[in-house]
């Protein structure tokens, strides 16, 4: 059997297969999110070992018979130890946004930044993190002795071995995508030197062993520890997003728009991140607020969690002249405005709360074509589009999305996301896969064809206008 984790932002998950990546067991355990000061975000990670013990209780009997297991992860997290193994402070999260005046600072020279790691620095990222530290908390901050990201605190739970992988490390702004080693100016930038930080490896090598002591509480049985990724890399791999020329949007909390690329190459923008994959590069544009502005305007506004009326309702719904910007959380891709609001634009009297949910939909899938025009302009070419995530549910949101880019969209039977990226990583990992054979296990569930799309083009070319004349109006305010 093998084991895929997944620890996501609300909660860790589990599937436990066969060695045909069938499904055998679903579990999971959720842990809280602490808000800091109206932009911080921090969850402690013994609240992750508090999951993952609880979930591999739930599994016992079936943990002598798995041969390896591999995680995905949240990228960006900051996780400090001391020199005795000590957590010093709460992980920093993805989402979080104290980082504001150290992410200016770091943008100062983009050139620089973009030259050494492939990408510019955002507030999520894990290096403008550890500069916050570094100015805020510098009693912390000199205690760092092994600096991790998420999932690794996990794999050194089960091992004892302090490694990551060049998919997670990308996203930290301390890897050169591209050299596929840590830059030393930006260790210099942080302050910190290549000891604090951990080896580096492929997604599908080994890690290393459970550790004994949990063999004998567990029952695991010589159970290897693949790496494993960064969440958007696995996901990918289970859609079998992997060869250039594939494409995936992810609709989830946030948005994702994921393209493999054979090599890393100059995007003439600062506006996309590049990141490894796990074969070569994939360029990745993130929007914060996706499915999470449909949840809000249904649940927070109308106080209603019936999605299946709002789907019937929205299916005929005239949105001709209304807009919807999704910048709920401030914008990362590709605008990077931490600062941006979100808008709806063209309001009558006769605004119902199907075309407000209507335009919700397009407004996501708008600013999600944002990213995808600037790699097209950069000369990557799509041929297919997949999409996952919670979003997926609506078929009408579906159909919208295949008018909007023009492409043919498919959803999967198997809608699991990084765990079972995971599960296929596990099994690369023992060698039972070879990464030939992964589409052998994409089973795909309904295909949606463009029929609409010159009216989403000719609306699409307003929706551009909107952002930069909303900012003019908002710094002039400021």
């Amino acid at each position: 059997m093998y084991l895929g984790l997944d620890l996501g932002t609300s909660a860790l998950k589990a599937l436990l297969t066969d060695d045909k990546a069938n499904i055998i067991k679903e579990e999971s355990a959720s842990y809280d999110i602490h808000y800091v000061n109206g932009n911080g975000t921090e969850q402690y990670p013994l609240d992750w070992i508090k999951a993952l013990n609880s979930i591999l209780i739930k599994l016992k009997d079936y943990l002598p018979q798995v041969k390896s297991l591999a995680i995905s992860g949240q990228m960006h997290g900051l996780v400090i130890l001391d020199e005795y193994d000590n957590v010093i402070r709460p992980c920093i999260l993805w989402n979080d946004n104290r980082t504001v005046k150290e992410n200016n600072l770091l943008n100062q020279d983009k050139e620089l930044i973009y030259q050494e790691t492939n990408n510019i620095s955002y507030t999520g990222f894990t290096l403008a993190k550890l500069l916050w530290v570094y100015n805020n908390e510098r009693v912390n901050f000199n205690k760092i002795a092994k600096i991790m990201l998420p999932k690794d605190y996990l794999i050194y739970y089960l091992t004892g071995i302090f490694v990551s992988d060049y998919t997670d490390m990308a996203g930290s702004l301390l890897l050169n995508v591209k050299d596929r080693t840590y830059s030393q100016k930006m260790l210099d930038l942080a302050h910190i030197n290549i000891k604090q930080l951990p080896t580096l490896k492929e997604s599908y090598e080994v890690a290393g062993l459970v550790k004994d002591n949990l063999k004998k509480e567990f029952g695991f049985v010589n159970t290897k520890v693949v790496l494993g990724g960064a969440d958007n890399a696995l996901a990918a791999l289970a859609t079998n997003t992997i060869e250039p020329g594939t494409c995936n949007i992810s609709l989830g909390t946030s948005g994702t728009i994921l393209m493999p690329v054979k090599e890393v190459i100059n995007l003439n923008s600062y506006a996309l991140h590049t990141f490894s994959h796990i074969k070569g590069s994939y360029v990745m544009g993130c929007i914060l607020s996706a499915a999470s502005c449909r949840k809000w305007f249904l649940e927070d506004i109308l106080n209603t969690n019936d999605y299946y009326a709002d789907e019937n309702l929205i299916q005929q719904a005239d949105t001709k002249d209304l807009y919807f910007l999704p910048y709920l959380q401030g914008e990362r891709s590709p605008h990077n405005d931490p600062l941006a609001k979100g808008a709806f634009i063209g309001l009558t009297s006769q605004t119902s709360r199907s075309n407000m949910s209507k335009a919700i939909l397009e407004g996501v899938s708008f600013a999600i074509k944002d990213s995808y025009n600037i790699a097209i302009d950069a000369g990557i070419k799509i041929n297919s589009l997949t999409l996952c995530g919670g979003g997926t549910k609506s078929k009408v949101w579906c159909q919208m999305i295949a008018d909007i880019f023009n492409l043919e969209a498919k959803t999967l039977v198997n809608e699991q996301g990084p765990a079972y990226g995971a599960v296929l990583l596990a099994m690369l990992g023992d060698k039972v896969l070879a990464f030939e054979d992964i589409n052998k296990f994409i089973k795909y569930d309904k295909t949606y064809l463009p029929n609409n799309v010159a009216y989403y083009d000719d609306k699409y070319k307003y929706f551009k206008k909107l952002y930069p004349a909303l900012k003019k109006v908002f710094k002039k305010r400021d």
